[in-house]
């Protein structure tokens, strides 16, 4: 029933930015088209450390980015013009196909004041036909997206089809990411359609077969099996999965099929033909030192 435990390893985005990470993992790199997932805080904000915690200027390539806040503030820039500011319970989708770049700086006055910051980010990685799509971006707020409630059940899908439920947001493949809250005692189960699907214990704990699974955790279930979660406390899940796509090659904020595409990407954000966000291009993250073949990169290093 089980495929595959993964633990959230440690990973410093920024100074003073530390998140947990997910996906990839060295035993499990994907689960259906998701490729990268971090969660990040809550973290308590203090003025004189907002400045440091901004993701600066960073590129990407044959994927698309998913932001989802608990709570807090960011504001994302990238290279279409786009501004927007990111509030929690809403889907901010980018995708990246030929090359994009994008920032993320945390000016909410509220955030400054003290307030936290929670979120989680993945990569849906894109199908073969769509990797060198035009780059885009789109905001869902919050009344576009479904929300189901049953007794001690809350859930609102991200994205995809599950559990009847469907919205506009859009997708390149078929798959399924929801936020779900459940309260103590009740049980749940996964959407049987899916061949891969992962279950990620944002908050509280879980009983599955007996065994109980915590915080930071996610459990990869295989495929055609009927799993029922227990919550034990008042719970927060991340449930995702899809049709799997396939090999993919990763490296730093880079996506792809094809190794020498990886290898094109480099050498564009190097000489500068991935542009800049037009109002947020005075400074940028460099090329890492490459010490490593895409197949066998070092983690991404970009929150998104």
């Amino acid at each position: 029933m089980l495929d595959i435990v993964i633990e959230a390893r440690k990973a410093a985005i920024v100074p003073g930015m530390e998140v947990r990470r997910i996906l990839p993992f060295r035993l499990r790199r994907m689960v259906g088209p998701f490729i990268f997932m971090d969660h990040a805080g809550p973290v308590q904000i203090i003025p004189q450390q907002v400045s440091i915690m901004d993701v600066l200027p960073h590129p990407h390539i044959g994927l698309s980015t998913v932001s989802y806040l608990f709570d807090g503030q960011v504001t994302h820039r990238d290279s279409l013009g786009v501004k927007q500011i990111i509030r929690p319970g809403e889907v901010n989708w980018m995708t990246a196909g030929r090359g994009i770049a994008h920032s993320e700086r945390f000016e909410d006055p509220a955030t400054l004041a003290g307030g936290s910051l929670e979120m989680v980010q993945t990569w849906v990685a894109l199908p073969e036909k769509e990797e060198e799509a035009l780059p885009a971006f789109d905001n869902y707020q919050p009344e576009q997206l479904p929300v189901f409630t049953d007794t001690g059940i809350w859930m609102r899908l991200i994205a995809g089809n599950a559990y009847g439920l469907k919205n506009a947001v859009k997708t390149h493949s078929p798959l399924f990411y929801l936020h779900v809250v459940l309260e103590p005692g009740v049980r749940f189960g996964l959407p049987p359609q899916y061949p891969e699907r992962g279950v990620y214990v944002a908050k509280g704990r879980v009983e599955i077969a007996g065994r109980i699974y915590t915080v930071g955790q996610m459990l990869v279930f295989t495929k055609n099996s009927d799993p029922i979660i227990m919550a034990k406390e008042r719970t927060t899940l991340m449930l995702l999965g899809g049709e799997p796509l396939g090999e993919r090659f990763i490296w730093w904020n880079f996506v792809s099929s094809r190794k020498e595409r990886i290898e094109q990407a480099k050498a564009d954000w190097k000489e500068g033909r991935i542009l800049l966000p037009p109002t947020d291009n005075r400074e940028f993250v460099p090329l890492p030192e490459d010490k490593s073949r895409p197949a066998a990169s070092p983690p991404p290093q970009a929150l998104s």
